[in-house]
């Protein structure tokens, strides 16, 4: 009876798929309900599916020695404005369990980065290995006899003193630590009311973190991952004694006559009104360059591979012919000075690095 006028609710959230019994009593604790876990438990085993389990042996390692680290998806959710796929970064200390999670709407090379170092910044510190299945990000080929990482992901841990580690192939146990926290997240954090926007996703995400997620005994050592961690963060590499890594890289370049810049022997097009102005040049790790001026991104470009030397976009041009089959004396006038180029304030590269790293963090 206790539960009787909370059955049309808890079955409507049953249909969104929220079978988590932890989120549904909060929920309807909220609402005034009065009893206890069992009637919840009782009422909603009918509606859940057991997952047939198999046992594994857990692999225990000292303190700050490793984590475990894995994407997790999410499938597509309506966020910002538009249906898009969403991912968890997830990572999980070895010794003490501690987790840190980041949803994100990419998992390239970028974003993985600047999610471990979000994810140093939360435990300030580093472990001394990392173990990863065989994303393409991290590891380009894993046979018997080789394994070759990302050089330029290689690169990054090595910044930081951590050595990667790769799992086998077919083998997910070997990183079940990650594989639970994944698991956890979408039972849980997933089950309940979130807003429709990634940075406040993140932001609730990061207070059950702190609340929930890091404050639950763990089912192997019988502590609290939290608990734990005060004694593991001793054993942590020091990651801030060193400028962040350097994820972009940043040259500066002119427009030629044609609307045209320079990049590594190569020419890329930019809108024609900026013929004569000094750009700067970013290329990510996605292999792309994006063109600013100011701080305003003006073209974007794949790198060029290959014999070609140039790569235009026809729309870098188009204005220019509207303004020459509507010329007038005074529209001349105005052509005539937009083909001088803006007066732009020069800016150091050091602008741009400081705008890069500012989302890196949060």
């Amino acid at each position: 009876r206790k539960l009787e006028d909370y059955e049309d609710y808890i079955l409507s959230r049953l249909k969104e798929g929220t079978t988590n019994c932890v989120v549904l009593l909060e929920e309807i604790q909220a609402m005034g309900y009065k009893g206890q876990m069992t009637i919840l438990r009782d009422f909603v085993r009918v509606y859940r599916q057991k997952p047939n389990k198999q046992g594994s042996v857990r692999y225990e390692t000292p303190p700050g020695l490793q984590a475990q680290m894995d994407w997790g998806e999410l499938g597509e959710h309506f966020v910002d404005g538009k249906l898009q796929k969403l991912y968890v970064f997830v990572i999980v200390l070895g010794f003490s369990r501690m987790k840190y999670m980041e949803i994100t709407t990419t998992m390239n090379l970028e974003q993985l980065m600047k999610c471990h170092m979000n994810a140093f910044a939360y435990f300030n510190g580093v472990p001394k290995q990392i173990l990863y299945d065989n994303m393409k990000t991290v590891v380009i080929k894993h046979s018997p006899t080789e394994i070759r990482f990302n050089r330029k992901f290689e690169e990054f841990l090595a910044y930081y003193g951590i050595v990667p580690k790769a799992c086998k192939p077919a083998r997910p146990q070997t990183k079940g630590k990650v594989e639970s926290a994944v698991g956890y997240l979408k039972k849980n954090f997933m089950q309940r009311k979130l807003e429709p926007s990634l940075i406040k996703m993140n932001e609730s995400l990061q207070i059950w973190l702190d609340n929930v997620a890091n404050k639950k005994p763990n089912q192997t050592t019988k502590e609290a991952p939290i608990e734990r961690f005060n004694y593991e963060q001793d054993h942590l590499l020091n990651w801030n004694e060193r400028p962040m890594f350097p994820i972009n890289k940043w040259t500066q370049s002119t427009v030629s006559p044609q609307g045209l810049i320079e990049y590594e022997g190569k020419q890329y097009s930019v809108p024609i009104r900026f013929k004569g102005v000094n750009v700067k040049v970013k290329q990510t790790l996605d292999h792309h360059i994006e063109i600013y001026d100011d701080l305003e991104c003006i073209a974007s470009h794949p790198l060029i591979t290959g014999k070609a030397q140039s790569l235009t976009q026809m729309d870098h041009y188009r204005e220019k012919e509207k303004k020459e089959k509507n010329v007038t004396t005074k529209g001349l006038a105005t052509h005539h000075d937009s083909l001088l180029g803006p007066k732009v304030e020069q800016r150091s590269l050091q602008v741009y690095e400081e705008q890069s790293k500012a989302g890196e963090t949060k």
